[in-house]
């Protein structure tokens, strides 16, 4: 039998060099990619993504895995034999259902989706994306009801990102934030003005700017000889390897928190893939639980960290040495109150970390409409800048900083972001979980150590690497079930605080 795990693991290889290869050919679209490679590339990767789905739906991938599954089971569900036969034969199972040129499909309406997507934010119309985005909606239904739902098919698509959370679960989660936060943004919006932000909104140099998110980022443990900065038109994060984890910025000369909380953001992507162990490396656990664990690392170094107090303690030396003028008078306190001023905005990326889990909601909501035929794509903009008004108060003057903001449906990515809610939520249980069993952690960070929590992480979140469904991982971390109160423990202290409620 070890044999024939061995054989299952050497014929999961190409697959994981297929999919590591079209990782390569995405980056390269997102960064430094000429316009006029955009046909060749679709190409490019519809062959890969159908070369990779015959490849997970073969045969021999069935047969190997029926052969290996009752030995995989008895070497225990936390052995590293039963998390690759389990994760390959979930994927398996929901892969044989899927005809090859639905996936090829999708991999070119992913390519012109994006290349309409580019076009139409130059427009700011979203006229120009309704057609390709009509089509990447059909072509997931499609998906979803080749893979099989009970309640929604929405359901379909969520399980690929977060295993284990069904839309009925989630409306619960949302509900309970609904109700922590909502009368919490009305409290501190009637005193909006005890927080001033003018000093974030002048000129920020570029070069400067990208200097100093390369100082914060290798500050948290962010190791640059097995990753890199770009820029993008949205901020993301690839793992080609552990050992090749890169991320993308996108800087604002005249807005500094764009770049910099974007870069923590990303690092903290960053940080989870580089702390995946070197024996997961070419298996199905390379990689994370899930989404919304991704995003709890995420969030945690953009937020719970990049926007604390102690952070700014050590950091703001740095920031005034590398632009006096724009810091001239301004104290340490009067800087972390800035970065954390909170207003309704239009711009999920750029949100408050107050707000930002209402932009969440405004998006979750329109897909499950989308997705249960309740809403046209043709109507998205009308109902997209409704939720906006009724969940912040703000209408978007254009579609740019509407509906065409996020890059996930340009590529067919429906289902991901309830994974950010979900990440503020565990990044909360995290943070509460850490400074019990550290009560010194904050003073360290004072200091510009950050070893602690980076070591905590790697230690009950990155050494499992997809090992265990995102719940589960919860459990096994925090030594709790995933709860909302953490989190909102924490926003109602940190904001109170701010806002002197």
């Amino acid at each position: 039998m070890q044999e024939a795990f061995s054989e299952l693991l050497t014929y999961y290889q190409t697959i994981y060099d297929l999919g590591k290869a079209a990782a390569v050919l995405n980056w390269d679209r997102e960064t430094y990619m000429p316009r006029g490679g955009t046909r060749a590339r679709a190409d490019q990767l519809s062959t890969l993504a159908r070369l990779i789905h015959e490849r997970v739906t073969s045969p021999k991938m069935g047969e190997l895995l029926e052969k290996v599954l009752p030995w995989a089971r008895e070497q225990g569900e936390d052995s590293f034999e039963y998390g690759v036969v389990r994760l390959l034969k979930r994927r398996y199972d929901r892969q044989v259902k899927v005809p090859a040129d639905l996936v090829e499909a999708m991999s070119r309406a992913a390519s012109k989706g994006h290349e309409t997507w580019l076009l139409a934010r130059k427009e700011k119309n979203f006229a120009p994306f309704a057609p390709a985005l009509e089509e990447l909606v059909r072509l997931r239904k499609d998906y979803a009801d080749a893979l099989g739902w009970e309640e929604r098919r929405y359901d379909a698509l969520l399980d690929q990102v977060e295993p284990g959370i069904t839309s009925r679960w989630l409306d619960q989660f949302f509900a309970e934030l609904r109700e922590g936060l909502v009368p919490l943004v009305q409290a501190v919006s009637e005193r909006r003005d005890r927080v001033k932000d003018d000093v974030l909104h002048q000129h920020w140099p570029e070069d400067k700017q990208w200097q100093l998110t390369l100082q914060a980022v290798e500050a948290i443990g962010y190791d640059l000889s097995r990753g890199r900065q770009d820029r993008s038109v949205h901020p993301f994060t690839t793992a080609f390897s552990p050992d090749d984890v890169r991320i993308t910025t996108r800087v604002d000369e005249h807005f500094f928190s764009a770049a910099f909380f974007a870069s923590l953001h990303e690092a903290g992507h960053a940080l989870y893939g580089q702390g995946i162990p070197q024996k997961f490396y070419r298996t199905p656990l390379d990689g994370g639980s899930s989404g919304g664990v991704h995003e709890s690392q995420s969030r945690m170094w953009e937020n719970v960290v990049g926007r604390s107090l102690a952070f700014w303690e050590f950091f703001f030396p740095k920031l005034k040495e590398m632009f006096p003028s724009q810091t001239e008078g301004v104290t340490v306190e009067d800087w972390y109150r800035a970065v954390n001023k909170s207003q309704p905005s239009l711009i999920r990326v750029e949100a408050d970390e107050l707000t930002y889990n209402l932009h969440i909601m405004v998006r979750y909501e329109l897909e499950q409409d989308l997705f249960a035929d309740r809403l046209q794509v043709k109507d998205l903009p009308e109902a997209w800048n409704e939720k906006m008004k009724s969940y912040l108060g703000i209408t978007p003057p254009d579609d740019l900083e509407g509906v065409l903001q996020d890059i996930h449906w340009s590529g067919g990515g429906f289902g991901s972001f309830p994974s950010y809610a979900l990440g503020n939520v565990i990044a909360g249980q995290i943070w509460e979980t850490v400074k019990e069993a550290q009560p010194g952690i904050e003073e360290e960070m004072r200091r510009g150590l950050f070893g602690t929590l980076l070591q905590w992480t790697r230690e009950k979140i990155h050494r499992h690497g997809a090992q265990y469904d995102p719940l589960d991982l919860v459990q096994r971390a925090t030594g709790k079930p995933l709860s909302t109160e953490p989190y909102l423990s924490y926003i109602r202290q940190k904001f109170s605080h701010l806002y002197g409620l």
